[in-house]
């Protein structure tokens, strides 16, 4: 963090997953100290998005992973039933190992 600037004083890096991976480009919204939590029903950016309930625009969402790749998750899911690891994913055409690499820490089964 030190190396890209640090925190301004009124960022709430408490509620930010310093350990979480990110992927180039990717961007980390820091709230600031003192503002409106996030509904109940917001995910979180720095939460796992769990791949048996995911919406296409959370799948989206996710590093590598574009609208395409999302569908055919989604199709993947409704035609095979739940993932139990992140492993399955690799079934899914479009997702091999470097991209599991990728989503490793950002999805759940």
């Amino acid at each position: 963090m030190a190396i890209a600037g640090g925190a301004t004083a009124r960022a709430d890096i408490a509620l930010v997953n310093l350990a979480a991976p990110l992927a180039d480009g990717e961007q980390v919204v820091v709230p600031r100290r003192g503002a409106p939590a996030a509904s109940a029903g917001a995910a979180s950016p720095t939460a796992p998005v769990d791949l048996n309930t995911a919406s296409l625009e959370q799948l989206d969402g996710l590093p590598g992973i574009g609208p395409t790749t999302a569908q055919k998750i989604l199709d993947f899911r409704q035609a095979h039933g739940a993932f139990h690891s992140l492993e399955d994913l690799d079934a899914v055409p479009g997702i091999g190992p470097s991209r599991l690499a990728q989503l490793k820490g950002l999805v759940i089964p």
